[in-house]
């Protein structure tokens, strides 16, 4: 298999799956290293194809995603995990976290975080790795992309959130 076969082959692996693929399972099935899957997608992407990695692994950004809102959140590193759950109990994809940064400017990185059990595996991911969160560069406030099949379960997942008092704009007129 060429070059160019093994890019379009893992492209199809990527169209036909129903969820992210690791790249270590994209590997095997290839005969390729992870390393290789790794530099794949990156030319996939500078080619235009809508891959995106997350905590779970590689996966094609959907072309309906339906409803798509960003939510303004505040909290502590603590309470990232009730965070994520009160948005997929909604019904809610995370698709990211993006803070601000003074000097760096925009940080993004991708989620895609469906359910608890994503949401749980990120979590312990992030704590294995001994990681702080992105929002503690900017005193816990983040924005998080995210969508839904409609915009009743975000504002139901906003809802949530303002009961928790994870919404920025609540939590920082409290502060005050």
């Amino acid at each position: 298999m060429t070059t160019e076969e093994r890019r379009q082959e893992l492209l199809q692996l990527l169209t036909r799956a129903d969820g992210a693929r690791t790249g270590t399972e994209l590997a095997k099935k290839l005969g390729v290293s992870r390393q290789i899957i790794v530099g794949d997608v990156s030319i996939l992407r500078a080619e235009g194809a809508k891959i995106l990695s997350t905590p779970r692994g590689y996966r094609m950004l959907e072309k309906n995603p339906g409803v798509i809102e960003t939510v303004t959140c505040r909290h502590t590193a603590e309470e990232m995990g009730a965070e994520l759950d009160a948005m997929v109990d909604n019904g809610v994809t995370v698709r990211d976290v993006i803070v601000e940064h003074p000097v760096y400017g925009e940080i993004r990185a991708d989620l895609m975080l469906e359910s608890r059990r994503d949401v749980a595996a990120f979590v312990r991911k992030m704590a294995a790795a001994g990681a702080p969160p992105l929002s503690q560069l900017t005193d816990g406030i983040h924005l998080h992309t995210v969508e839904a099949k409609t915009r009743e379960e975000i504002e139901d997942a906003r809802k949530e959130l303002a009961r928790l008092g994870f919404l920025a704009l609540e939590k920082m007129e409290s502060d005050a």
